[in-house]
């Protein structure tokens, strides 16, 4: 089956007006009267409005393509940047990270066929290592000091699922709202997701999950990797980069997050090999294994370009060995949210961006026709 899939990038807004809701009001009145009730449609067919937390949230329009998703959410970026040049002057800052609760959900079309219990066994050990190929890494502060960590959304996950994902914040749940609008299907939210700034890196995250679904739509068989304690092992593999601490398994054995991502890796090239893959899941299958292999390898470098993690984590050590500093530095905690501005002119990533240092996956005017033109394919259009 053809998956649509879509996300929902939530942004952290921080200024000079009060509460931070009040900035988001602020932020967002331009397309969201304070009168009015419910999302805007803008006219790409993507959503914005604010959460009940009060973050601004732009939801893309449902996509068949990955690249259109890439694009799409991009798109956000930019509408939202346009917004900001006016409430600039007022102080506000609009960061796309998940440090405070926010985060970025992805929103899968999988068939009713699949016992929700077989797809959450299947699914969730992937999702809680996934984290060690895409995170958007984040400095954590602890009573040890501080620390680099994986994630930004780990810290605020609290069930397993498949409770409401509004309050409870699981890793997924499922919802009886069929988005292509027939029976036998349903629409999978995935909570535990980061927001990312690397276009490579949100090819990777979405195609290798869509790449797993597939299977499970499928039956491929995949071993039994149940976790014992889901949510425990979701912060201990954000805290550890290297991949290597070793995560308890419901049946008493233990594995590392590299060891299930590479189980995870080969039965999706297993899988694609029988039934073929397009040149965009050939750059993810690419892409996953090189990621887990400079992972294991300890050799950064040849990812520095693509995961958000490794970017952010090495231009902090450059900033912090040019200065001096130590990680718990307030300068060094100021340079971890600035990756993520969304202002070009302002956010660290788009310094990098401009200068060649990190890989693309769209064109800038594939981003600014996102803008206003809706997917091709689909409800959308």
């Amino acid at each position: 089956m053809d998956r649509r899939i879509w996300l929902e990038s939530e942004y952290g807004v921080a200024g000079n007006l009060g509460p931070p809701d009040e900035a988001a009001r602020y932020l967002l009145r331009p397309v969201i009267p304070r009168d009015q009730g419910g999302p805007a449609v803008l006219r790409n067919t993507a959503r914005l409005y604010l959460d009940a937390d009060r973050h601004p949230v732009y939801v893309t329009p449902e996509c068949d393509r990955l690249v259109d998703l890439i694009a799409h959410d991009k798109a956000g970026e930019r509408i939202l940047e346009g917004l900001f040049a006016a409430a600039e002057p007022r102080g506000i800052g609009l960061f796309k990270n998940g440090a405070d609760a926010a985060g970025g959900r992805e929103h899968y079309l999988v068939g009713q066929r699949v016992e929700f219990g077989r797809l959450a066994d299947i699914l969730i050990p992937f999702l809680v290592t996934r984290q060690l190929i895409c995170g958007p890494g984040k400095i954590r502060q602890t009573r040890n000091g501080a620390a680099y960590c994986l994630s930004q959304r780990s810290e605020h996950i609290w069930e397993s699922g498949p409770a409401s994902a509004t309050r409870s914040r699981p890793i997924i749940s499922t919802r009886a709202e069929p988005p292509a609008g027939a029976e036998g299907f349903r629409r999978l939210q995935v909570t535990v997701g980061d927001s990312n700034m690397s276009e490579t890196t949100t090819l990777l995250k979405i195609g290798s999950t869509d790449l797993v679904l597939r299977m499970i739509d499928a039956g491929t068989r995949i071993r039994d990797l149940t976790l014992d304690n889901p949510i425990r092992a979701l912060r201990e593999v954000s805290r550890d980069p290297t991949g290597r601490s070793r995560i308890r398994l419901a049946h008493g054995t233990e594995l590392s997050a590299l060891e299930i991502q590479r189980e995870y890796l080969t039965r999706a090239q297993a899988f694609t090999g029988r039934n073929g893959a397009d040149p965009v899941g050939q750059r993810v299958l690419g892409l996953w294994e090189r990621t887990l292999d400079s992972v294991a390898a300890g050799n950064l470098d040849a990812i520095a370009s693509e995961i958000d993690w490794v970017i952010k984590y090495q231009l902090i050590e450059r900033y912090r060995a040019r200065h001096d500093l130590p990680l718990s530095s307030p300068r060094v905690a100021e340079l971890d949210l600035a990756y993520h501005d969304v202002r070009r002119h302002r956010g660290e990533y788009y310094h990098l961006e401009r200068s060649g240092a990190v890989e693309r996956v769209v064109r800038d005017i594939d981003i600014f026709e996102a803008k206003t033109i809706p997917p091709i394919l689909g409800r959308a259009a």
